[in-house]
């Protein structure tokens, strides 16, 4: 069996390599609390989301495998992908070989520690690839060929920059601020521009909506921080706009130095061409107008900015030279 899968702080993806995708919700697990050190999954995926800020902490605990794209602890991310592959309706003894993305700014320690929890939760062989690569892949461009392309990758827990040509990375610039950092910005926004407290998951809800719903009023439902009392307030997508603002310039501002780094010819290539743009966050409403004035170049919006990291990522397995240049093992 053949997957593609994109493990972000925010969101997992696995796609299948005929049959398309096959798991895509956030990257979230609920464990059954116990003395011991071994623990029971209870719920992964939105299952688990489900269950944030409502179920008794005292008894579960909601854990994340990644932190800012990287393996936080081996154990949980073994616990996770096997979840996630069951959820997937794989058997976990099944033989699967998988291609996962990786952030171009991790080290090989960081890459090392996600082949192994990978391999021990039954998936082998297992291949890491920079997400960009990947993410170039799912939407139809070829890193091998002769022609410098510039993607940028706006994920959960980091924002990376990545321009390549012909089987090599010229540059790259990663900033572990994107989008759990707009969703706190949000949620801040609100209590004190509204006087509203609300959990993450409205939070993040309120940011989603508004990335599609061009400029007209939002309804978000919280608790009065005067009264304590149950409240409804309206909200302008502007003004969610406003308020990740400040994150989205300080991304903007550390990806654009990776210009810096290429020869005029690069240059020449990505104006030619544009600048694409993928993951979660790369909707957020300003941000590809951001981008484009701070890196004076076209910048284009991916089709499928959630999904195309695992769909190239499962494509990559079917081509040995693509991973020969940029795998790492």
């Amino acid at each position: 069996m053949d997957l593609g899968i994109d493990l972000g702080t925010a969101n997992t993806v696995v796609s299948d390599y005929r049959r398309g995708i096959l798991f895509d919700q956030p990257s979230v697990m609920v464990v059954r609390r116990s003395g011991s050190r071994r623990e029971r999954v209870l719920a992964v995926g939105q299952d688990a989301a489900d269950l944030l800020g409502r179920a008794p902490m005292s008894q579960f605990a909601a854990v994340r495998p990644l932190e800012d794209g990287v393996v936080t602890d081996l154990e949980t991310t073994r616990l996770y992908l096997r979840a996630v592959l069951r959820e997937a309706g794989r058997r976990v003894m099944s033989p699967v070989r998988a291609v996962i993305g990786v952030p171009a700014g991790s080290s090989p320690l960081e890459h090392r520690a996600l082949l192994e929890a990978a391999a021990e939760a039954g998936i082998r062989p297992v291949t890491a690839l920079d997400e960009s690569i990947a993410g170039a892949v799912g939407c139809g461009l070829d890193p091998l060929e002769r022609r410098v392309h510039l993607v940028v990758d706006v994920g959960g827990g980091t924002a990376e920059a990545v321009a390549f040509c012909f089987g090599g990375i010229l540059t790259h610039r990663t900033i572990k601020l994107a989008g759990d950092e707009m969703t706190v910005a949000v949620l801040r926004y609100l209590r004190v521009e509204h006087q509203l407290h609300v959990g993450e998951l409205e939070a993040e809800a309120l940011k989603i909506r508004a990335a599609s719903n061009g400029h007209g009023p939002l309804v978000v439902q919280g608790r009065d921080a005067a009264t304590g009392r149950a409240r409804l307030a309206t909200v302008q997508s502007a003004e969610v706009a406003e308020a990740v603002r400040p994150i989205s310039e300080e991304i903007v501002r550390t990806l654009a130095a990776c210009l810096d780094d290429l020869p005029p010819q690069a240059i020449a290539d990505v104006l030619a061409e544009g600048v694409l743009v993928f993951g979660g966050a790369s909707r957020i409403h300003g941000l590809a107008e951001d981008l484009e004035r701070g890196l004076g170049l076209p910048v284009k919006l991916a089709e499928q900015p959630l999904t195309c990291v695992a769909d190239g990522a499962a494509r990559a397995l079917r081509n040995h030279r693509l991973l020969a240049a940029y795998g790492r093992r």
